[in-house]
């Protein structure tokens, strides 16, 4: 057991520690194993596990995994409520805030990668609510259309967000009418003051991804890496795969149907992934082997982006999923992380 008082009975420094990765990676059990190991909590980073009742499709930690460590930022607001990263940010804020007057080191945890950024770089969100009515307006229009105001009115923010991402076009064009600035203008960062570790999961193959290699190595490394992509992809395929099943295996179609019938199915959240595709199989567009192959297909892809996401952050220090010491070396990187921190606070 480390000791986060750095053997000091009154000294206590504040830190983070974060695990994220892909879908279906593991990171739900090594951060159980973490939080034990640490006498920690799990902050939940995950855009749709913050919402009640949305819970097989969302893969949401058990009740035995809740009583093996304490989990937060879970089931916290209704499938109604539109609940923005803003929020989000300031509640975890908020907990991190608390659990550091406890002496205790939370471990965020998830897949949502705005999420996690939002609290490890600190960004500087515009704090500009809905504009329900003009929101309406904007989605009436055409998608394509939609990007092309945005080109016009803030073309930085354009050139950064995909054409295809509604959400943010959306968002985006919403803050420039409600304040007459481009939302590129109204962020920022401010990174919190206490040091972070932060601990990738994937399918790594033979050794792990260190994003701090020198140019050089990186070249050298490119054709092995290119060569292993084929068995990385489908080594999470088959966790994707496994767990796709066992959610349909285990309630899925029921929870789904359950839902329908309590929210209708306009409710924002049946457009997710898993939701849609049973919703469609529950309309008769689709059968439900179908949907589960979908599921697995659409998961894949998701996961695919998440990479993308996470790869691009160079702090980040990468662990293979299915190494048989995985754990012993999450824990080594803790371990260096608490004495490192401590001596540059020294």
């Amino acid at each position: 057991m480390v000791d986060l008082n750095n053997n000091s009975l009154t000294f206590f420094s504040p830190r983070l520690i974060t695990i994220v990765g892909p879908t279906a990676a593991g990171k739900s059990s090594l951060a159980i194993a973490l939080a034990q190991y640490l006498q920690s909590v799990i902050l939940g980073a995950d855009s749709r596990q913050i919402y009640k009742h949305f819970t097989i499709g969302t893969a949401k930690p058990s009740l035995v995994d809740r009583a093996a460590a304490v989990h937060e930022l879970i089931d916290i607001c209704e499938p109604t409520e539109n609940f923005t990263v803003s929020e989000f940010q300031a509640q975890a804020f908020n907990r991190i805030q608390y659990w550091h007057t406890q002496c205790t080191i939370p471990l965020l945890v998830g897949g949502t990668g705005l999420y996690i950024k939002s609290i490890v770089r600190g960004l500087k969100i515009p704090q500009v609510p809905a504009q329900t009515e003009l929101r309406q307006q904007l989605f009436n229009l055409d998608r394509d259309y939609r990007y092309q105001l945005l080109q016009q009115v803030d073309p930085k923010s354009a050139g950064i967000i995909h054409p295809n991402d509604d959400t943010r076009i959306t968002r985006a064009l919403e803050v420039f009418y409600a304040t007459g600035q481009g939302i590129s203008t109204l962020q920022g960062e401010l990174p919190p003051p206490y040091p972070v570790l932060q601990i990738g999961i994937d399918c790594l193959d033979q050794a792990p991804i260190n994003m701090k290699q020198s140019a050089q190595q990186q070249v050298q490394n490119h054709t092995d890496f290119k060569v292993r992509q084929a068995s990385l992809s489908d080594r999470l395929s088959c966790r994707i795969q496994q767990r796709t099943s066992s959610m349909f295996m285990n309630g899925f179609v029921d929870e789904v149907s359950s839902l329908l019938q309590t929210y209708g199915s306009e409710l924002p959240l049946f457009q997710t992934l898993g939701y849609r595709e049973v919703s469609d199989a529950l309309q008769g567009k689709i059968t439900i082997a179908e949907a589960e192959r979908l599921t697995a297909l659409h998961t894949r892809q998701f996961a695919k982006r998440q990479r993308t996401w996470f790869r691009a952050d160079p702090t980040i220090q990468w662990l293979d999923a299915d190494d048989p010491q995985l754990l012993k070396q999450a824990k080594n990187l803790v371990d260096q992380f608490l004495t490192l921190s401590s001596m540059n606070h020294d």
